[in-house]
């Protein structure tokens, strides 16, 4: 059976396919139109997805998407009417609703065919979340809960999983939000993309406690559940666009004239960042942590479950995640790569396989390639207009198909201060780069984070950068010993240390782990074990490889920015291209 997943008509729309309940490809549609967090339908993703699997429209059993109309109906009525809809508002519900209604003619469509005989299915956000947590997770039963900003009139959801079941037991409905808040708070700080939430995560351990009391803004409830005080927030007032060019998440402002009376005048966007910000975005972050460690707490003490899985959009709150294991009684905590709405598709495609065959291999997620790749042919390809543009700027390509010596080099190199753009195998699945799609620098130097940003990031100085880790070392260098292959959470380095790899410990020791085993990424760990021979450190310093854009898919876009920039070396696939020093 062949299932086509989709996060369509909603921020980072993606395409994934299943074989037989089993994961063949994924990725998200910003990855090919080279827009960030791209909210339309993902005709790109589906072509690639499809290819991928070397699978036609007509070899297509069905088609899930991570929304149905129908849930949480009359809670949308009895909303409507004590609340009178805009026009707009109606007039996009009407949108959305002939859109999605036209999934399959627009699945056809990017697939070159006029119609296909695939069934459609529509799952509920939330469960789809749900589903993509649990099902790609290690564990035979577990605690689940899934948090975002609002989906199918929902903006939390929590149950459990046992095998291949998923019993969901509670909803938060719109128009209280964790999502919402966070954004909200994200905005007033002058973070005014969408995803920008991110930065507030960086931004918080600059502040100082107890400084701003945000205490107004939400209430904790003995049900588990929370809600905004909406006085603060216009969200349940406004509605969302999309721009009409690049179908670009785009929202207005999401906080009331009365949090500026609260907190006073709102953060410039662009502006510097004042000891202010950083107060509020610590007070944001405890507040967040607070309600979201409250709802599972109860979750925990309801399901008797010691293992958690969770996704949604506040599952990237990796700092958050970091403390379920120190804070709760949760021991173990699952977060898939592609957590928040992209992975929905997922979820979708899985609940649709478990619903229409009685039954769904479990499959745990190890790894997150599952996004295109190029062999070595398709790499020189790409190369060979780029030869006089090298010429000119005294740029050598070298061709190394011997692994051993092309990880000797590309570690030595990173030891010498190199930064290195690593472009190997499939694209990560999912906002992370994890070892595929990768800029990699030595995280010893102290000075490496603002070099960083000069020659490539041109980001805010307070944002931290991530450590790849060996697996078998993690022990020795953080406080709490956990698989993290996917960058979900923040630990603590020990205290002796930090100070050891200055580029990666955040201000207040903190780092966002993701760990590397040899089974699961043996080139990217076979690399990092190389700068450990030479250096005694086991770790790599790892950012996405990207300059303000989405993450790179396909070589030429690696190359472009590397001669963009001043990144020293380009490891694509065998190929080693170098500036001449």
């Amino acid at each position: 059976m062949l299932i086509l997943g989709l996060n369509a008509f909603h921020p980072d729309a993606a395409a994934c396919l299943l074989r037989d309940g089993r994961l063949i490809a994924a990725a998200e549609e910003e990855r090919f139109t080279r827009h960030k967090h791209s909210a339309g339908f993902p005709a790109q993703a589906v072509r690639f997805v499809m290819q991928q699997a070397d699978a036609s429209a007509a070899n297509l059993d069905g088609v899930a998407i991570n929304t149905d109309p129908g849930a949480n109906l009359w809670a949308r009525r009895r909303f409507a009417l004590r609340n009178l809809t805009s026009p707009i508002r109606l007039a996009q519900r009407i949108r959305h609703r002939q859109r999605r209604d036209d999934v399959l003619a627009l699945v056809a469509q990017s697939l070159g065919v006029d119609q296909m005989d695939a069934q459609l299915a529509h799952v509920e956000h939330h469960r789809a979340h749900l589903a993509s947590a649990f099902y790609c997770s290690p564990y035979e039963h577990a605690a689940l809960l899934s948090v975002d900003g609002f989906g199918d009139f929902s903006s939390t959801s929590w149950g459990t999983g046992n095998g291949d079941l998923l019993q969901i037991d509670r909803h938060i409905l719109f128009p209280h939000s964790l999502g919402v808040f966070y954004q909200a708070l994200t905005q007033y700080l002058g973070f005014h993309q969408y995803g920008d939430e991110y930065k507030v995560m960086g931004l918080a351990p600059y502040g100082k406690p107890g400084r701003v009391d945000l205490g107004e803004l939400l209430q904790l409830r003995d049900d588990g559940g929370f809600e905004l005080n909406l006085r603060f927030f216009r969200h349940h007032k406004i509605v969302m666009r999309l721009d009409q060019d690049d179908e670009s998440p785009r929202f207005p402002m999401l906080f009331s004239d009365e949090l500026v009376e609260l907190l006073g005048p709102p953060a410039v966007a662009g502006g510097g960042v004042e000891q202010r910000q950083m107060d509020i975005a610590h007070s944001a972050q405890v507040l967040y942590e607070q309600a979201f460690l409250h709802m599972l707490d109860y979750l925990q003490q309801q399901s008797g479950e010691t293992s958690l899985a969770i996704a949604g959009g506040c599952a990237m709150n990796s700092v958050a995640n970091g403390k379920v294991l120190t804070r709760t009684a949760f021991a173990k905590l699952f977060v898939q790569p592609a957590a928040g709405d992209a992975g929905g598709a997922l979820g979708a495609a899985l609940c649709t396989h478990r619903d229409w065959t009685g039954r769904l291999p479990r499959e745990p997620m190890h790894h997150a390639a599952f996004g295109p790749q190029y062999d070595a042919a398709q790499l020189g390809n790409a190369l060979r207009p780029y030869a006089a543009d090298f010429a000119a700027k005294n740029i050598v390509c070298s061709r190394f198909d011997d692994d051993t010596e092309l990880l000797r080099q590309t570690a030595s190199a990173i030891a010498d201060g190199a930064v290195v753009g690593w472009f190997q195998g499939r694209m990560e699945w999912g906002p992370r780069a994890l070892g595929q799609r990768s800029i990699l620098a030595d995280p010893r130097r102290a000075d490496m984070r603002d070099l960083l940003n000069r020659k490539i990031k041109r980001r805010e100085e307070f944002r931290p950068f991530a450590p790849s880790v060996l697996r078998e070392a993690v022990e020795q260098w953080f406080e709490i010993d956990d698989d993290v292959p996917f960058m979900m959470k923040v630990y603590a380095l020990r205290a002796e240390r930090s100070g050891d790899v200055p580029a990666v410990a955040h201000v207040d020791g903190s780092a966002r782990l993701q760990t590397v085993t040899r089974e699961h990424n043996p080139l990217f760990h076979g690399l990092i074990a190389q700068f450990h021979e030479l250096t005694g450190i086991p770790m790599l310093l790892n950012t996405s490889f990207n300059e303000n854009e989405p993450i790179v898919c396909a070589p030429t876009e690696a190359i472009d920015c590397f001669l963009r920039t001043d990144m020293d070396r380009l490891v694509l696939g065998p190929y080693v291209i170098t500036r001449a020093v």
